[in-house]
């Protein structure tokens, strides 16, 4: 067939499927802008009940001392095959068993991996990263550069850049949403896998459109899809937004002490901190984020030993 009747007959699908992604981001967008205002108040009441801390997070130029707690591990750094980035982890019980990598959420990093580090460092390897874009890794600006392709890369080059052929996956909230695309499409390198506080995006897309206040609690993920104001509300009177995430009764880290709320503020308080992070988000609408298994657990996913702990879905 000639080709000029081949793209006079895909004419129409094409400006079909231009639409419908002109009108998704024409709803992402004005949700975004309603979230904004929203957060915005937010924001200000803070800074006007707290006038001291004033519009800007306060600098952190000393990291806390709980960040290097030598019973944790020693801090290493690995460069990446696939990317040549640099990745920060934090490593105990070498030689001791099999590899156990963590991988941590949002707003967090290695450090939220503490405990886990210091119960089964007796019996495995355990690693606890920060993510790309976070802590003391490298943090490319480009929201290209946090793709879910990119993104499983690392993780495969973390596993076979630290001498291994598989892993136990544990991950929780973001990273396990990486999880489990990783165990889809490197189910070899992925021996066992526990998940907390994630579904499959599909799962979480499907209960999305059956549950509407779920839109509602996830309204953040629209802010955020803003270039720079998302990091200048988080940031305000000190970082209050991020603060009130973390020590919530409910949703927050329990227990959390004034110095392992500081682990978690220090690295977004460095210029450019919060940028990396908020890419991850910026990414859910741009690139291949959703699974094609239409919500079903996948059949690589099924041979491995999984274990899930689930609450309320957040990203």
């Amino acid at each position: 067939m000639p080709e000029l009747v081949v793209t006079a007959l895909l004419a129409p699908s094409r400006l079909t499927l231009k639409l419908l992604r002109a009108f998704m981001w024409s709803l992402v967008f004005s949700a975004a802008l309603v979230a904004a205002a929203v957060y915005g108040c937010i924001a200000l009441t803070h800074v006007m009940c707290r006038p001291r801390r004033g519009f800007c997070g306060r600098p952190r130029h000393n990291p806390p001392v709980c960040l290097s707690d030598p019973t944790l591990g020693e801090h290493c750094f690995l460069i990446l095959r696939s990317s040549g980035l640099r990745l920060h982890y934090v490593s105990a019980g070498r030689g001791k068993g099999p590899l156990m990598l963590f991988l941590h959420g949002f707003p967090e990093n290695w450090f939220s991996w503490r405990y886990q580090l210091q119960e089964f460092q007796s019996r495995f390897h355990v690693v606890a990263v920060d993510l790309r874009g976070y802590g003391s890794s490298d943090a490319p600006k480009d929201v290209d550069c946090y793709t879910m392709d990119l993104l499983m890369a690392d993780i495969q080059d973390v596993i076979l850049g630290l001498g291994y052929s598989k892993c136990i996956l544990v991950a929780h909230d973001w990273g396990a949403l990486l999880a489990w695309n990783f165990s889809i499409y490197y189910p070899s390198l992925v021996e066992r896998m526990v998940v907390v506080s994630a579904p499959p995006m599909s799962v979480y897309q499907d209960y999305s459109l059956h549950h509407i206040g779920q839109f509602f609690r996830s309204n953040y993920m629209f802010l955020f899809q803003l270039p720079w104001l998302p990091e200048k509300l988080l940031s305000m009177s000190d970082f209050q937004i991020l603060k009130t995430t973390l020590t919530h009764r409910k949703r927050g880290i329990p227990q959390l002490t004034p110095s392992e709320l500081e682990a978690f503020l220090y690295d977004f308080s460095q210029p450019g901190g919060l940028t990396g992070p908020l890419n991850y988000y910026r990414n859910i609408f741009r690139g291949r984020w959703f699974d094609p298994w239409s919500g079903k657990v996948p059949r690589a996913v099924g041979q491995l030993s999984l274990c899930t702990t689930t609450t309320e879905p957040e990203l």
